[in-house]
């Protein structure tokens, strides 16, 4: 049994070993000079304007999270199809309502998303968070005028 593994070990070890030596004789050769062009961004050739570090909207990682709960109920459907294909009568009746009630609760998500304006790009018709604030500062300076 343990014979089984030992090809398996011999790799692992072979390959630290290599990934070891690399890193290091990279560290031990390699320019140790700092230069301005070593400390500067690259973009795909293009000299870089402005800080690396800008913040961006809020709205990427809205639809970044939208996208990763679409991928998660992807997921989900898939394994509850292959689970429905091979099941028996009382299951799949069960299966089928949990489905809808799965459905729906994600359905409702997402009418949300839409409603807060998660994925309306057009600044002015957006709830989006950071929306919020300025429309109610912009509603006080109204009142405030008046």
């Amino acid at each position: 049994m343990q014979g089984t593994y030992l090809g398996l070990l011999f790799l692992i070890v072979i390959a630290a070993i290599v990934c070891g030596a690399m890193v290091t004789l990279s560290w031990l050769l390699g320019p140790k000079k700092k230069t301005p062009y070593k400390e500067a961004p690259y973009e795909c050739g293009v000299t870089p304007v402005g800080d690396a570090r800008e913040r961006f909207p809020i709205k990427f990682y809205l639809v970044a999270i939208l996208f990763i709960l679409f991928d998660i109920e992807v997921v989900f459907l898939w394994s509850w199809m292959t689970a429905f294909k091979k099941a028996d009568t009382n299951f799949m009746v069960f299966s089928f309502f949990e489905l809808l009630g799965y459905m729906a609760t994600w359905v409702v998500g997402y009418v949300y998303a839409l409603h807060v304006g998660a994925i309306d790009w057009d600044e002015t018709t957006s709830l989006a968070p950071e929306k919020l604030g300025k429309k109610h500062n912009a509603d006080e300076q109204k009142e405030n005028v008046a």
